[in-house]
């Protein structure tokens, strides 16, 4: 179309999901062009093999080996990081900014540890940031927080936001199997890495919350600053004994306005069988939002996989093109602050629910030893329930009202002293507030 304006491309990874974003990109064209009014163009795309280029029918005209050859380009206009990790990554993002690129990323990594100093390094160059890629993989969850409920005080963020470990706790629920044969399955359906670590001990959604907590309280949050236990010690009496008690136990990552702070926090919840997040089940991920005037709301779908993040991508694309094209700024730096939270509350001053579970010997004055500790340390019990064993050790489920972490770890040191009890089992957050 003559006299129509383009915008230019340049595209850093050809993995899972940069190949997955060049064949969007190249499959809609005409679709993008038509609700752009402009011209998306692909100009160069980027990846250490060059076997990539082949692999994806990428034309050797426009793929190099050099990653210097998109950022120093002053015809390219956006600049797509898809490699994932912190370096050389971060330092080909913040060498696209100080060159006045806006730059389009999915990597969580980079914006949950170093969003605020990207975001003041765009403000500084008159570019833009973009990233709604990592959170949620095609979940418009980011940009439907940032800029759908702009006029709204977020208060609650409750985020089952791993794919993996939600697959390995629904097959646990639902098929009555053991942490290490549902992890197992997970591996073979491709779903968990060969090493599960970032999944299975909340390193993944801990880099999730952080940027969904910065994005809706204000301030940023790194994921130092964020409190993490993974589900490895999960067992399937943990999963039964929630049934019976009317909870499900999920991964979940929290983000929450409490007194003059905020939490941020990701551990296996025991949550109401009857809250919506309850039923997300398999690799599927679900954010429940609580605002002042909206109310509550929840972001719905697959939260990994190729051509869901691509498709996140491609939509940080068409809006970064839109803000160069009409010389507004629309990126998420137009919105969040250069400063890092001062305000995030230690876990230790968290005020919760929480199940607790003993291997205990069955003998009179055991619950009573146990119930006096547990007293001494202003935790006040809601139930106690013993399972039914032919042994000498049984299981004593303690649930309690709310009680202060720090007093709950101090009582749990003490009860684990205790000459009847064998093992602390469990202690397992609650939240009902949802």
């Amino acid at each position: 179309m003559i006299g129509m304006k383009t915008v230019k491309v340049g595209l850093i990874g050809l993995g899972t999901v940069g190949s997955a974003t060049y064949g969007i990109l190249i499959r809609e064209r005409s679709r993008l062009q038509s609700r752009l009014g402009a011209s998306l163009e692909v100009s160069m795309v980027a990846d250490k093999e060059r076997s990539a280029a082949e692999a994806h029918d990428i034309p050797d005209s426009i793929f190099t080996t050099d990653v210097n050859d998109i950022i120093d380009d002053d015809d390219i206009d956006i600049v797509v990081e898809l490699i994932g990790g912190m370096e050389p990554a971060k330092s080909f993002i913040s060498g696209a900014l100080e060159r006045g690129k806006t730059v389009v990323t999915a990597n969580k990594e980079v914006v949950a540890n170093s969003g605020c100093e990207l975001v003041s390094l765009a403000r500084e160059n008159g570019a833009g940031l973009y990233f709604e890629a990592s959170v949620g993989g095609g979940i418009p969850l980011l940009r439907g927080i940032h800029q759908g409920l702009a006029g709204n005080n977020v208060n609650e963020i409750y985020g089952i936001v791993n794919g993996t470990t939600n697959y390995v706790l629904s097959k646990m629920t639902e098929e009555g199997i053991e942490f290490s044969q549902a992890l197992e399955e997970a591996t073979e359906m491709g779903y968990a890495e060969a090493d599960p670590s970032y999944d299975i001990d909340g390193v993944d959604a801990a880099h999730k919350i952080a940027i969904l907590a910065s994005i809706s309280f204000g301030s940023w949050v790194t994921v130092d600053q964020v409190f993490k236990e993974g589900i490895s010690s999960i067992t399937q009496k943990d999963i039964s004994h929630a049934k019976d008690l009317g909870y499900v136990i999920k991964l979940l990552a929290v983000g929450k306005r409490s007194g003059d702070g905020i939490e941020v926090r990701v551990h296996p919840t025991l949550i109401p069988a009857s809250h919506l997040l309850a039923s997300v089940s398999d690799i599927y991920n679900a954010v429940f939002v609580n605002t002042d005037s909206a109310g509550p709301g929840l972001f719905y779908g697959t939260g990994a996989g190729g051509a869901s993040a691509g498709s996140a991508v491609v939509a940080d694309v068409v809006e970064a093109s839109r803000s160069i094209l009409t010389g507004t700024r629309m990126g998420f730096e137009s919105g969040l602050p250069d400063s890092r939270a001062d305000d995030v509350i230690d876990i230790g001053d968290l005020n919760s629910r929480y199940y607790i579970r003993l291997r205990v010997i069955d003998r009179p004055g055991a619950l009573a030893s146990i119930s006096g500790v547990f007293g001494e340390e202003d935790i006040s019990l809601a139930s106690v329930r013993q399972t039914e064993e032919k042994t000498e050790i049984v299981d004593l489920i303690f649930v309690t009202h709310m009680a202060i972490e720090r007093n709950v770890s101090r009582a749990l040191k003490r009860i684990s002293g205790l000459e009847v009890v064998r093992e602390i089992g469990s202690c397992i957050r609650m939240e009902d507030s949802l």
